[in-house]
């Protein structure tokens, strides 16, 4: 049974979807005027692997995700370059679907644009007017909060205190407070202003509250009540309070059954700001370091804890995935070379360890999806699997359960959309070995090409030839060389192998 932490009840919970093998899930997208950071992506990142464990467990997921594509945000850019709002909003929606997909987040099914879906969030203000949970000022639209009995519980506030004491939580718009008949009361549709994008309304040409574009488009696209909403920890108040209220009022049910939300991200141990110079885009980040590291660093820290984003962190991310890559290349190793011999192994108690290493990951991440105490589940395995295998070479009746192992380290890796059977692969074979060993292997070996792998194939076969010679110098030259670059040779029966280790 998956359980999960729900934000509403402030409690871990049993997961129930509504219907029998389906779940249905809207996670908030991005306001388009900029590029995304990467504490946007640590959100979409952590929703994406519930989204991918739910299905690898056989679930039948719906996914949507909006974007925001008219919003003060983007009008303000827009005046800024003198260019449209629409401009802005296209140039940055298409960046952001290309940032995601360079951090290896799969496409939603549905990706909603807000301009699109006008219609729909009329519909459902009209219906709130109708109610008597929403009234009409001179163009503009207002949710009455006080309406709503309910208000407050997603985020644990009460509505007298926030009045009392919370002057910041009240309308965003200056010089307005006057024309609503309560502080709290919020905008649902905004009257026109000059040079800005706007649509017909029964109230004249207006465009859309933010908080009301996703309570249209999840009503749309998954119907009500759906299984779960998910965010950052920042839209608790007052976007998701508010989308809870105003679409909880206008159905009269409930409008999502679970409500997810991710922790913030910290740069250094400091908040990311641009004044602390810590500002980090995510295709900067991109360009130093691999979609699977970046994931990896997420994967570390649980989806609700706050992460501490470093580049010393970064690095050990990445050796720790080198390790498991290590790990995987050595099974194939072993499976190429397996020998008509007797085995050398326990294949009871491997067969054993690999249902239990599975068993291990689903329970970490059926507890609310905690892909670090999953990501332990898998280095606990690599290390008996290792303890069993090295520097033995496998007969041939080993290699099934050989191959099970390396298929389920692989397998519950790429749960977390991280590809770590690398091996074989000629196009990637090497891609992480460092440009030093080619100069190395011209010194020792006389080596005249340009490739890493070639490289160090050529400094291990003149380290079998010094060898052979008893020529020690030169063989540990070879050793010492690779070693000082993060490499570690291994001598078996069939020969030497190497695994770089960053």
């Amino acid at each position: 049974m998956i359980r999960l932490y729900n934000t509403k009840t402030r409690s871990k919970v049993d997961f129930e979807s509504l219907t029998r093998g389906k779940v249905g899930m809207y996670v908030c997208g991005p306001t388009v005027y900029n590029y995304i950071h990467i504490g946007n992506a640590r959100t979409f990142m952590s929703f994406d692997i519930v989204r991918r464990y739910l299905l690898w467990r056989g679930f039948d997921v719906t996914f949507v995700q909006n974007v925001t594509d008219v919003d003060d945000k983007i009008i303000n850019k827009a005046n800024e370059e003198g260019r449209s709002a629409s401009e802005v909003a296209a140039e940055y929606t298409e960046a952001f679907i290309a940032d995601m997909r360079a951090a290896g987040v799969m496409d939603p099914d549905i990706r909603p644009k807000a301009t699109e879906e006008i219609p729909e969030m009329i519909e459902l203000i009209e219906e709130l007017i109708e109610s008597g949970h929403a009234y009409a000022v001179e163009g503009d639209v207002y949710f009455n909060v006080r309406s709503y009995a309910a208000y407050g519980e997603l985020s644990g506030r009460n509505v007298d205190e926030m009045e009392s004491g919370h002057r910041e939580l009240r309308a965003d718009g200056a010089g307005l407070e006057d024309r609503k008949r309560d502080p709290l009361d919020f905008a649902v549709w905004k009257a026109a202003k000059p040079g800005e994008p706007s649509w017909a309304s029964p109230w004249g040409e207006g465009r859309p509250g933010w908080h009301i574009e996703c309570s249209a488009m999840s009503r749309k696209y998954l119907g009500l009540p759906f299984d779960i909403h998910g965010g950052g920890a920042d839209l608790v108040f007052p976007h998701h309070e508010n989308e809870r209220a105003q679409s909880e009022a206008a159905c009269g049910c409930t409008f999502a059954n679970y409500w997810m939300h991710g922790g913030m991200l910290q740069v250094n141990s400091e908040k990311m700001s641009k004044s602390l110079g810590n500002f980090k885009l995510l295709r900067d980040v991109l360009e130093t370091v691999d979609a699977d590291t970046l994931r990896f660093l997420m994967l570390q820290t649980h989806y609700r804890s706050p992460l501490d984003f470093s580049d010393e962190r970064l690095a050990e991310a990445g050796a720790a995935l080198g390790r498991i890559r290590n790990a995987v290349k050595n099974l194939d190793w072993l499976v190429e070379n397996a020998a008509d011999a007797p085995s050398p192994l326990d294949l009871r108690a491997l067969m054993e360890r690999t249902r239990e290493a599975k068993m291990a990951f689903i329970l970490a991440m059926d507890d609310d999806f905690n892909t670090c105490k999953a990501l332990g589940a898998v280095f606990d395995f690599i290390a008996e699997v290792n303890a069993q295998t090295a520097g033995k070479t496998i007969s041939l009746s080993d290699v099934p359960p050989v191959r099970d192992a390396r298929e389920l380290i692989v397998g519950l890796m790429g749960v977390f959309g991280i590809e770590v059977a690398t091996a074989g692969d000629a196009d990637t074979a090497g891609a992480d070995y460092p440009a030093e060993v080619v100069a190395l292997a011209a010194d020792i070996a006389g080596f005249d090409g340009s490739d890493a792998a070639l490289a160090v194939g050529a400094l291990l076969d003149a380290r079998a030839d010094a060898r052979a010679s008893k020529d020690w110098a030169r063989a540990d030259a070879v050793r010492d060389g690779l070693g000082a670059l993060g490499f570690v040779i291994e001598d078996t029966p069939q020969g030497a192998r190497v695994a770089f280790e960053g």
